[in-house]
């Protein structure tokens, strides 16, 4: 076979790099980083040691990593956030979520439901046509990655666990329906998070919210100590009939939400500035006394709202009987609502989705790249305070007293 002719151009190429290798290597180490930067300052809205009142979030160090290329292999010190997660555009043509971004265009397209959104959004993406056996290809292997995300097995104890849902909608049988994402985070003793899992289905009644916890203890979910979610009643009797002996915490925000949805837009004010009182005790006997105090407050005028709180005295204050530096991380499921965000921003350009599969690899694919950002991260909890969870287990009150019995 005759050799293989090199062009003017590769052999410039190949002569330019063997003579000036590590000059070149230098100066696209020093490019790649200022577009890095730059990018990093794009998402955070401040650039590097730039004071700003309005950002989106604030850098978080930097991790290492190795980037092999025709000028020899570069050390890259990749940016870091501290909400929210940063990857290289140069690194990866197309990361995992927009590839399941792309199957779900195509999956638009061949049912016919593609739109002129969806259209713009291929250009975009510099999508000029649909190869269907590569895209039918990567399909695939994001369904095997998603698919063995969702039944890996849950290995050592995860004593904080937050579980959330949020909704979007799917073709099913010739119509949109709107069909609910659930998904738990849990935070393990070394203090990092990791995504546990996630599952679409039709609402949020109580079995499905019972098979998707019950999934979750069989892939070997355990030392769960505490719950966060909001009071959604199926959610509630599943946690009692999975999580036996557990407790639960009921986030802290939607509580104020619903409580103030009670009240007049003339007294939410001085309402919340009394239910906010509650919360800034520093103790859980202290916090149980102020409670009282705005009950009694609250009686003459707006009796609803006062029975309302005294009945969630201990469902909205379980977050007290656990170490005060976790606190600030286990009053609300707001951890979980950035997340969902994240998950709301790539979603949200398709609009309705092709089918259950297509929703499920998306956000699935979604998940697994904020799971591995999470793993590289600064802990959610620092591990030296997550070990006081086993110097001294919390002392709670009894799970009948947290308001989840009735839910039964």
């Amino acid at each position: 076979m005759p050799e293989k002719r090199m062009t003017g151009r590769d052999g410039f190429d190949k002569i330019f790099v063997e003579s000036h290798g590590d000059w070149l290597r230098e100066m696209v180490t020093a490019i790649v980083h200022e577009v890095m930067e730059a990018e990093v300052s794009a998402i955070a809205g401040a650039g590097y040691g730039e004071r700003k009142a309005e950002r989106n979030t604030h850098r978080n160090g930097y991790r290492e990593r190795q980037w092999t290329t025709r000028v020899g292999d570069i050390d890259l010190h990749i940016p870091k956030l501290r909400e929210g997660s940063y990857f290289p555009t140069f690194l990866e043509p197309r990361r995992r979520s927009e590839k399941a971004l792309i199957g779900v265009i195509k999956e638009a397209y061949v049912q016919g439901v593609s739109t002129r959104r969806v259209e713009r959004l291929c250009q975009q993406m510099g999508i000029e046509r649909m190869d269907k056996n590569f895209v039918s290809r990567m399909v695939q292997d994001i369904e095997a990655e998603v698919l063995a995300f969702k039944s890996r097995p849950l290995e050592g104890e995860f004593p904080y666990v937050f579980v959330d849902a949020r909704y979007e909608k799917v073709r099913r049988e010739g119509r949109v329906t709107s069909m609910a994402v659930l998904v738990a985070v849990g935070v393990r003793m070394d203090g990092h998070r990791e995504v546990l899992g996630v599952e679409p289905t039709m609402g949020e009644r109580y079995l499905l919210w019972r098979d998707f916890l019950q999934d979750l203890t069989s892939r070997g979910l355990q030392g769960v100590r505490l719950i966060v979610s909001d009071a959604h009643e199926g959610l509630k009797r599943a946690i009692t009939e999975v999580f036996s002996g557990t407790s639960w915490q009921r986030c802290r925000v939607h509580f104020m939400r619903s409580m103030l949805a009670h009240v007049s837009k003339r007294y939410q004010p001085m309402v919340s500035a009394l239910l906010k009182t509650i919360f800034a005790q520093p103790t859980l006997e202290e916090a149980r006394r102020e409670l009282r105090n705005v009950v009694d407050a609250l009686e003459p005028k707006f009796p609803d709202v006062a029975k309302l709180v005294e009945e969630a005295e201990d469902e909205v204050l379980t977050y007290m009987a656990f170490p005060p530096e976790h606190w600030r991380k286990l009053y609300s499921t707001n951890m979980l609502e950035r997340l969902m965000r994240t998950i709301k921003a790539r979603t949200r350009v398709v609009s309705i989705f092709p089918d259950e599969r297509s929703l499920e690899r998306l956000v699935g694919a979604v998940l697994i790249e904020e799971n591995e950002e999470w793993m590289e991260a600064r802990r959610y909890i620092s591990e030296a305070s997550m070990a006081k969870l086993n110097a001294a287990r919390p002392q709670l009150p009894p799970r009948g007293e947290l308001g989840l019995e009735e839910a039964a």
